[in-house]
This record gives C-alpha cells, sequence and structure tokens, in this order.
C-alpha cells in the first residue's frame, strides 16, 4: 500500500516528465516563446559555469507577471491547449516553462515584476524528494530573501531593476549531460551545448530577429553577444529564387507555402555565403519543407514522405506558414518541434512539389542551356538512347573535324579508338561524388596563355577550312 502511495508523489510523475523528450535547444526555444508571447524586445540568456555549477538563465524585458499570475503560470495544467488564444500567441499546452525547464534542471526559478512589484516560485525536485511533498504546488518564494541569493540578485540586479516589467527564469542544478562537473571536459562539453543552442535559436527565431517590413523586431542575445538572423531561404543572395505563392483553406484558415530556390554555387557570392546555407548538415539534408507557427519555426527540412530528398532537389526550400489555430490539426507536439499536415494539405503540398521541383533541376542544367542558345558547339556532347545517358567527346566540333580531316586514314582509326576509350571509360561515379560535394571546389583556371594560343590558331584555321 505504501509503494502504491509513493507512485502518486508529485516527485514521482515530475521525474516522468523530465524525460518528455526535449534537448537544451528545443527547451531555451520554448522559454523564449513565452518571453516573445510577453512582447519582449530583448530576450539575454545568460550562463555560466560556475567553478563545477553551472546555471543557465533566460531573461525578457516583456509586460512581466502579477503575484496571481505567476502563481498561475508556474503551476502545471494551469491552461488547457484547446483554450482560445490571440492569433500572436507561441504557447499552447500550458506546460512549456516547465516541463522545457525541469527536462534540462532540477531546481527551476520563476522571478516576474509588474507594475514595480516582485514576485517569485520555485519547482525544486531535488527538496520535494526529501520533503516528501503530496501536493501539486509550487513553492512561492519570499521576494524580501532574493537579495540573499548571489545569482538571483545579480540578475534581477542587471535585468529587472531598471526597467518596469520582465521576467528571469533560472536552471540550477542541471542535468549531467549538459556537463558534468565530474568530467574533467564538463566545461568543454557545456560551452559547446550552448554555441548549439546559440546556433539553433538563430534559425528557429530568425524572422524575428530579422523581421520582414513592419513585423515586430525582437534582440536576442547569449551573455551579451547578440544573435544574428539564419534565413534558410538565402534572403541576402541576389540569385535566389523567389517563387509564386500558393495558399491552401483549411477549416476556414489559410495556410501560406512560399517556395524558393538557391541558387547554384556557381552563382552564390562566395563560397562562404554557399556553406552558411548549407548547414552543418549540407545542401541535400535541409531541403525540403521549414515549418512555421506565427513566424517562429517548428519543423524544418522534411518533404513528409511525399518524396525522397536527392541531389537534383537540393536547392529547394519551401516556407510553409500556418496559424495557431490549426495546431491540433497539425498536431503540433509539447516541445513545438514536430508537425504534421492533415490529409488534406499533404494533397496539396504534394501537388506543389510535382509542380516545382523541376525548378530545382534547372539551376543545375541552366548553363548547359545558355551553351545551347548561344549556339556554341560544346566540345563534350551528352547522347541519351532509351533512357540511359552517355557522354562523349563531340567530333562535330571544328577542331575535332579539322583533326580528323586533315589526319591520315590510319591515323583517324587511331584517333577515333582513342576517343572512344575516353567516352567508355567516363569517370561517372567520381564526378558526381565530386559534384554533389559542396566542399570541393572545382579547378577553373583554364589553360595557360600558350597553350590558348595554339588551340586558338587551329581552331581559326579548321573554322576557315568549313567557310566561317
Amino acid at each position: 500500500m505504501s509503494n502504491s502511495k509513493e507512485l502518486l508523489l508529485p516527485s514521482a510523475l515530475l521525474e516522468s516528465l523530465r524525460s518528455i523528450g526535449y534537448t537544451l535547444d528545443t527547451a531555451s526555444a520554448d522559454i523564449i516563446d513565452n518571453s516573445i508571447t510577453a512582447k519582449a524586445g530583448r530576450i539575454s540568456i545568460r550562463f555560466l559555469w560556475n567553478n563545477g555549477k553551472p546555471w543557465i538563465a533566460i531573461c525578457d524585458d516583456g509586460c512581466g507577471m502579477s503575484p496571481q499570475e505567476l502563481t498561475e503560470a508556474i503551476q502545471f495544467g494551469s491552461k488547457s491547449p484547446n483554450a482560445k488564444r490571440d492569433s500572436d500567441d507561441l504557447g499552447r499546452f500550458g506546460l512549456g516553462m516547465k516541463t522545457a525547464s525541469l527536462s534540462q534542471c532540477r531546481h527551476m526559478t520563476v522571478v516576474s515584476k509588474k507594475g514595480g512589484a516582485l514576485s517569485a516560485g520555485e519547482w525544486n525536485l531535488d527538496a520535494m524528494v526529501s520533503d516528501g511533498a503530496t501536493e501539486w504546488k509550487a513553492h512561492l518564494l519570499d521576494t524580501d530573501a532574493l537579495p540573499k541569493d548571489e545569482i538571483l540578485s545579480g540578475l534581477i540586479a542587471k535585468h529587472l531593476a531598471a526597467i518596469k516589467s520582465g521576467t528571469i527564469v533560472l536552471w540550477q542544478n542541471l542535468d549531467p549531460g549538459l556537463g558534468d562537473p565530474h568530467e574533467v571536459d564538463g566545461e568543454k562539453r557545456f560551452s559547446a551545448q550552448m554555441d548549439a543552442a546559440r546556433k539553433h535559436l538563430e534559425l528557429v527565431f530568425h524572422r524575428f530577429l530579422s523581421p520582414a517590413f513592419k513585423q515586430r523586431k525582437v534582440t536576442i542575445d547569449f551573455n551579451d553577444t547578440i544573435l544574428e538572423a539564419l534565413d534558410p531561404f538565402g534572403s541576402s543572395i541576389p540569385a535566389r529564387q523567389e517563387l509564386p505563392i500558393e495558399r491552401i483553406r483549411v477549416h476556414g484558415q489559410v495556410v501560406t507555402i512560399q517556395p524558393y530556390v538557391l541558387p547554384h554555387r556557381a552563382k552564390a557570392s562566395s563560397v562562404t555565403e554557399y556553406q552558411k546555407h548549407a548547414g552543418e548538415e549540407g545542401y541535400v539534408h535541409n531541403q525540403g519543407f521549414y515549418i512555421y507557427r506565427n513566424r517562429r519555426l517548428i519543423i524544418k527540412a522534411t518533404w513528409f514522405r511525399l518524396i525522397p530528398k536527392d541531389e537534383l532537389n537540393k536547392l529547394i526550400r519551401i516556407r510553409v506558414d500556418i496559424p495557431n489555430s490549426l495546431d491540433d490539426l497539425w498536431r503540433i507536439d509539447v516541445k513545438k518541434s514536430q508537425a504534421n499536415p492533415p490529409e488534406s494539405v499533404r494533397r496539396e503540398l504534394k501537388r506543389i512539389i510535382n509542380k516545382i521541383s523541376g525548378a530545382g533541376r534547372i539551376v543545375f542544367t541552366n548553363r548547359a542551356t545558355r551553351l545551347r542558345n548561344r549556339k556554341i558547339t560544346p566540345v563534350w556532347k551528352r547522347d541519351v538512347v532509351e533512357g540511359r545517358v552517355r557522354y562523349g567527346v563531340n567530333e562535330d566540333h571544328p577542331l575535332v573535324r579539322g583533326l580528323l580531316k586533315d589526319l591520315p586514314k590510319a591515323q583517324v582509326e587511331s584517333l577515333r579508338a582513342c576517343f572512344e576509350l575516353l567516352n567508355s571509360t567516363f569517370p561517372y561515379d567520381m564526378y558526381y561524388a565530386d559534384a554533389a560535394d559542396d566542399k570541393i571546389e572545382f579547378e577553373n583556371s583554364g589553360p595557360s596563355e600558350d597553350t590558348i594560343r595554339q588551340v586558338g590558331t587551329q581552331l581559326v584555321r579548321a573554322l576557315r577550312a568549313y567557310g566561317f
């Protein structure tokens, strides 16, 4: 009987909720959602290794919470996912602040200021276990005691003292997975994970960090270093293609779809710019749909299994904007890192993919198209016979034709045998692997001046021989 009662303790279920699947990336993004919903203009993420007792704090200058509002916000299940919300609300379940925080730490403290008054509360799992807590109530803190806490008093002085309203969410007693103080590389791992979280936030909130015209801007910093928006659609690249917008109506709501085609590597302003938009995983991995809910990225780089990812579509990225009123249809999860479109939307997405997927292929073939349009005869030819592609030396090229005409018959046969050897041993696999590797740059410096002069002379003679 005592074992059964023990299972009902809040601390037991909270331990299970800690394994809901948050990462540092998704947990920190969830807290920032609350700050943006609270109309914050500046959000500061503070963190310190603190001699093996690391902590992380997310501070904002939003509207803050009164003591009653904080009491409600810090409790579990304080808000129904079916409750009506403002159209720009980034929350849904009323669980984010608690589940996200406790997934990364065992001690969460919230301090908020509104109307000049401070209020504070905490969830401390270790204290709950030791006390045998039996009620689902957060511990409300005496604000007069806050100055005695060195970390909290420092954060309050820096981020709340000089403003009318704002909130601080402090994580202490962090999980060892974020950086175990007992490991030699604990601090290094902590720093690496914070850096990865920074990159994640630069992508997830890029439309807040660098908003469109008349949209609200939000500044986010990591220990005073301002985050830079990472736009996956390459808005800074002049050669980017912006295809026509499509709109789908679902239950009276509008889903907006904006396809983009990033430029070929040869058209990027620089190698650095091209690699930046490739991301750490590369272009092939990062193709697909990017789902946004109120400008906040929910899920990236997926085709929802409508088509496979392949090399020729690797430059296609499609922005999909959905309103928060369709959360249930899209099955947005608690972590706001997963979404699945309803069947009616899937059909439309499939149609759009089929219509635009060729645009990515054009990027790779347009150089050859330009050559054909200019009536420039290529040295290499591409033949397709019964669905099979074969590359070979183009014997109709004036220089090659002139050479074949001038040589004795025996040497012509030898030269054609040499051509056939080159054609049959074209290194398709090697070339494809090199062309697909964005880290490889092809040598395009061209031949020497003497070689150009010699080839040019022979070419002019060959052209004259054919009446040019």
